[in-house]
């Protein structure tokens, strides 16, 4: 899979990502708040195990009242290992697309990692990783389309599939944001310890270790690049902005998969 290297005046803050969105990082992964209009927030992503607290007190900080809801890219452990505690905290709903219930409801689990994709030590630690299922049923609720849905006021929930069946990203218009999920990553997936410290910024695919479905991750490529994203935030990675973005990701998109 081919790559695309980032300006470093493209790398955003992970905090205060773009307007009425803030970030927290938690080993390497992300989570998201966006704001609404009004006093409202949603948490896009509920992180690794035992990050509860974190993203607790990270919203106590940035937020003045809990969440309206929890929605969830998709299932995988480092996006919802914190779900189900925090939900219970704030009572509030956990939103995620129909083809993801069966691994947040306790009914299936993930396939195997395929431990030899893309090298590096994320690739040769997966194994290890949880792959559930979980079961968040209590909290669950499904999204019953792409449309926009009252907590995400503004957004539109796209379904682009690959990196699990039912993964979904957000797409706000007005200036063009994209908080894309897994569906890419703005650091090396496979080797996201190593990247942390060394890499530059650079558009790849999916975690490839975890990856179910290349065909419709390489045709997801292609949906999102045809909105024409100025500003990309991954679960994984920095964020990215600027004039720049929209060329560099149809570049991406035109060479990824060859």
């Amino acid at each position: 899979m081919a790559d695309t290297e980032i300006s470093q005046h493209a790398i955003l803050p992970i905090d205060h990502v773009s307007e009425g969105i803030e970030g927290l990082r938690i080993a390497f992964v992300n989570v998201c708040g966006i704001r609404h209009s009004d006093r409202r927030w949603t948490l896009i992503d509920a992180g690794v195990p035992y990050s509860a607290t974190l993203i607790r007190n990270w919203a106590e900080k940035h937020f003045s009242e809990p969440p309206v809801a929890i929605v969830l890219t998709h299932g995988h452990f480092d996006h919802v290992s914190a779900a189900r505690e925090v939900a219970d905290h704030w009572d509030v709903p956990i939103y995620a697309h129909p083809l993801e219930a069966p691994y947040l409801t306790g009914e299936k689990e993930y396939p195997p990692p395929n431990t030899g994709a893309g090298g590096g030590m994320m690739s040769l630690l997966s194994p290890l990783y949880p792959r559930g299922p979980v079961n968040l049923s209590s909290r669950l609720r499904l999204l019953d389309s792409e449309e926009d849905i009252e907590v995400l006021p503004g957004w539109q929930i796209i379904h682009p599939p690959g990196h699990t069946p039912g993964h979904i990203s957000f797409f706000r218009e007005s200036d063009r944001t994209l908080i894309a999920g897994d569906a890419f990553c703005t650091t090396k997936p496979e080797s996201f310890f190593d990247a942390a410290v060394a890499q530059p910024p650079e558009l790849h695919g999916p975690p490839a270790y975890f990856t179910s479905n290349w065909n419709d991750a390489i045709r997801s490529i292609r949906r999102l690049s045809i909105l024409r994203p100025r500003t990309l935030v991954p679960g994984h990675g920095r964020p990215l902005s600027g004039s720049k973005i929209e060329q560099k990701f149809a570049s991406f998109d035109a060479t990824f998969g060859q």
